[in-house]
């Protein structure tokens, strides 16, 4: 079993050795490269904002809810059976 110096490290012993290499970084596209992986794995403290489009399908999908224009998924899978056996 191998085991890494990263295994017995802390995670403030972990950040802080990141922020020393990313210190000596000078390339400006790596950099940029980082800071785009950073703010993917950030928890956003701010809901996702939706476009009008987004809106206005959830709107449409809510109302043919409402008006009972669905089908459950296992009617569906039942369906799907019949044609696949016929």
């Amino acid at each position: 079993m191998n085991i890494s110096k990263f295994d017995i490290m802390n995670t403030h012993q972990i950040k802080n050795l990141v922020v020393d290499k990313i210190m000596k970084i000078e390339d400006q596209d790596f950099l940029q490269a980082i800071n785009t992986i950073l703010d993917h794995n950030m928890p956003s403290n701010s809901p996702h904002t939706l476009t009008s489009e987004q809106k206005e399908s959830i709107g449409i999908g809510l109302n043919q809810l409402e008006n009972g224009q669905f089908i459950l998924n296992s009617d569906l899978e039942d369906d799907e059976n019949k044609w696949l056996n016929e």
